[in-house]
């Protein structure tokens, strides 16, 4: 995420502000311009400060405050770029549901900033059959029906309104013993199970795929099952990010995927606020680091890697002197790193259906890349 400032006054803003502080313009995000907007009215539109010409209104989600995104005037639909892809929303005349709802947004259009800034497809079920699009569905109050359960299927990706509650996801991160559970984690890993479907099964890259991640068509449910009978792999951090990615070689890929856009995210954050690593005790510079390239380019992974270890490592004793858990409580093996590096190759377009080049690692230069195709749909995803 980068940082914004108030063009009219140039105090700093966080992502989902709606007005400045200082100044009391409103602000708007345009994502064409990855810009977060002061605003003046324009009739009945608003255009931003120092922009000529370009007329805005703001996504029909504004009027819940949840969402500060700008549609340009010309274009058709109420709704913005990132809110164009909801099918189904909670009952917001329940206050519950709509504190909750608030929250799933602020995590979505955190999602859909990095899909947008990774230059990633964002075609939504009303482009084009198996497009991408979201239910936020919250449980029956009476408890007539089963738990609504966060999950992928074809495009169509559900997300629990429960887990908008703090105490709520924390007692399931408990009872499933995860190091790890956020509402952004969750969308990062389920649009993971989309762009398998759309960057590795219909772009002909299942042969470089398997090479790196093993064989998809292993059956998916007594895969889950074995693994909530049994556990994960013994020794599965040198290879896998997280015990979860163990279960399956897609729920590895979602899960590798996820941490993926964590790193890239967090690590341009860092290059906005101009963080660098040099801890007084290290003489041998391995903890130090800095972040002086864009993340979100296709610059090589073991770049980004050598910058997010050592970050990682500050944050986590940092939040550790807060009497906090740890923000990034996993290891890199040798092995996540390869699986990393084919996402970030595959993102940039340059894993080909080519199994040794995705199994060894190497840098593929830019333009040898496959263009993604339109397939049919094939296996079913998994949830």
């Amino acid at each position: 995420m980068r940082l914004f400032r108030c063009a009219a006054c140039d105090q700093l803003l966080y992502f989902e502000n709606r007005r400045c502080e200082k100044c009391g313009h409103d602000l708007g995000y345009i994502a064409e311009m990855n810009e977060l907007a002061a605003l003046e009215p324009d009739g009945d539109a608003w255009q931003a400060l120092g922009q000529t010409g370009g007329r805005y209104r703001f996504c029909a989600n504004a009027a819940h405050d949840a969402c500060n995104w700008l549609v340009p005037e010309e274009e058709e639909g109420e709704f913005c770029l990132a809110c164009r892809h909801n099918r189904i929303v909670p009952d917001l005349a329940v206050p519950e549901n709509l504190r909750k709802w608030r929250k799933v947004e602020m995590a979505k259009h955190r999602l859909v900033y990095s899909l947008v800034r990774l230059n990633l497809p964002l075609e939504s079920n009303e482009d084009r059959e198996g497009g991408l699009c979201f239910d936020f569905l919250a449980d029956a109050p009476d408890g007539s029906t089963p738990r609504v359960m966060t999950g992928h299927d074809e495009g169509l990706i559900t997300i629990a309104l429960a887990e908008a509650d703090d105490a709520e996801r924390e007692q399931r991160k408990s009872d499933l013993g995860e190091l790890y559970r956020t509402l952004l984690g969750h969308f990062r890993h389920e649009v993971g199970h989309y762009y398998w479907n759309r960057l590795v099964r219909d772009a002909g890259r299942l042969e470089a795929f398997r090479a790196v991640f093993g064989d998809e068509t292993a059956d998916y449910g007594e895969a889950l099952k074995t693994y909530y009978s049994n556990g994960p792999l013994p020794d599965w951090q040198s290879n896998f990010v997280s015990a979860y990615a163990t279960a399956h070689p897609w729920e590895d890929f979602a899960e590798t995927f996820k941490h993926y856009v964590h790193i890239v995210d967090t690590l341009e954050m860092a290059a906005a606020f101009g963080i660098q690593v040099h801890p007084g005790l290290d003489s041998t510079g391995e903890l130090g680091a800095e972040v002086d390239f864009n993340p979100y380019q296709a610059c090589p992974v073991q770049q980004m890697v050598d910058s997010w270890l050592p970050m990682s490592f500050a944050l986590n004793n940092l939040n550790r002197c807060l009497g906090m858990s740890d923000a990034y409580p996993f290891i890199l093996g040798p092995g996540v790193i390869q699986k990393l590096g084919f996402i970030h190759r595959m993102i940039h377009r340059q894993v080909e259906a080519d199994p040794v080049a995705a199994s060894t690692g190497e840098e593929i230069p830019p333009g040898r890349g496959k263009n993604e195709a339109d397939a049919p749909e094939g296996k079913p995803e998994a949830a």
